[in-house]
């Protein structure tokens, strides 16, 4: 019987390029496919790689690389709710995980009984030994990294010896990319898009602001005070969620930033980009009627909205060490004093003269001027008349 040669791979030289060149030049994916593919010219028989990493996200649980010899590499993600289901519990990740050791099975003589699913779909696609290992970050975080072979006769221990050997080293040359990537999904799922890019490239002290302009969308849950005295904190909380997320997501499907949940209040902004002023309160319109909408066809809950453009301060703001990353200015003062005019008349939709002169004069209706609180001169107030939701009463 023939055996197979030795792998002939230089592991200090491959260590080292992943620590150095690889760290700091390559992204996830290159990474995972170089790393591959130099093992596979050097006689490791690696059929499918994959690197599964947790992240930060409220709706993603987990990332990764999945890696094929001859097809190259690419990212995958996994839902959140993924991770509390059959898919992951029990597999061999969530075992890596959670004892920190190896995991190794041989595919060939699989037992439903006692093996994983994944096993048997593996096994189903062509691979014939599996081995998982675990890949510590400097936090602590224990991620997972799984190989199989298509070779008959499986890994050999000096194949699966050198795996195990470099991956410490794989660790070091993806946990960078790792904790930016959870850094950004953190400051995105508390600050919104445009805020965390800022903050990411080194907004970070007081005072760093720019001037904007962009169209603002406030809404305000109605009778928030009696539905907190009404409902059980429980069911409060469902029903602030549920209309919490209806509307930040008609914002961010017109390309919007929620910038602030202030109680039952949602302030977001919509910049002016290449198409002007009318296009900006174009998506903020459509933001409000398409939330709205979902509102009325959920039913029980009732909100208001109103709209402004204007010249915004954007940035940083608080005490040198406490910032918050907001808008201030005249143009988000209008936006309260119109929000009490909304309440004070029970109209659903409002929007000041600079918005309403870029919409149809059939859908606004002038309701008066008005004196504001803290702003010169009268203002022409407009409700917004849609044929798709109903935004008077």
């Amino acid at each position: 019987m023939l055996r197979r040669p030795k792998p002939n791979v230089n592991v200090f030289g491959l260590a080292s390029w992943l620590v150095g060149p690889a760290r700091v030049t390559l992204t996830p994916v290159e990474i995972v496919t170089e790393i591959c593919e130099r093992l596979v010219r050097a006689g490791i028989p690696l059929w499918r790689v994959r690197v599964g990493q947790r992240l930060a996200n409220p709706l993603i649980g987990a990332w990764g690389i999945i890696w094929v010899r001859g097809t190259g590499a690419e990212e995958y993600t996994v839902p959140r709710s993924v991770l509390a289901t059959d898919s992951y519990t029990g597999s061999p990740f969530e075992h890596v995980a959670k004892t920190r050791t190896r995991f190794q099975r041989s595919l060939q003589h699989l037992d439903p009984a006692h093996d994983h699913p994944v096993l048997f779909e593996l096994a189903a696609a062509g691979s014939t030994d599996y081995l998982a290992l675990p890949i510590t970050y400097g936090d602590g975080s224990v991620q997972g990294a799984a190989f199989t072979t298509d070779r008959i006769d499986g890994f050999r221990p000096d194949d699966m010896a050198l795996i195990e050997e470099l991956s410490p080293f794989l660790a070091a040359a993806l946990e960078p990319a790792a904790m930016r990537r959870s850094t950004e999904s953190l400051l995105r799922t508390y600050l919104g898009d445009g805020p965390a890019e800022r903050i990411a490239a080194g907004a970070i002290r007081r005072g760093d602001q720019v001037e904007i302009e962009a169209a603002v969308l406030l809404t305000d849950l109605r009778g928030y005070t009696a539905l907190a005295e009404q409902l059980a904190p429980d069911q409060l909380l469902e029903r602030l969620d549920l209309y919490l997320e209806i509307v930040v997501e008609a914002v961010r499907a017109e390309r919007g930033d929620v910038l602030k949940f202030i109680g039952d209040g949602v302030l977001s902004i919509f910049p002016v980009g290449a198409g002007g002023r009318a296009e900006a309160s174009a998506r903020a319109r459509r933001a409000l009627e398409a939330a709205l909408v979902k509102a009325v066809e959920i039913g029980g809950l009732h909100f208001i909205g109103c709209l402004h453009i204007g010249r915004v301060i954007y940035g940083n703001i608080g005490s040198a060490d406490r910032l918050d990353f907001t808008v201030v200015g005249p143009t988000v003062n209008f936006m309260s004093r119109l929000e009490a005019v909304a309440k004070s008349l029970n109209l659903t939709a409002l929007c000041s003269r600079e918005v309403a002169m870029f919409f149809p004069t059939d859908t606004t209706k002038p309701i008066g001027s008005f004196v504001l609180q803290g702003i010169p001169n009268e203002q022409m107030i407009f409700s917004l008349v849609s044929h798709h939701v109903q935004t008077e009463t």
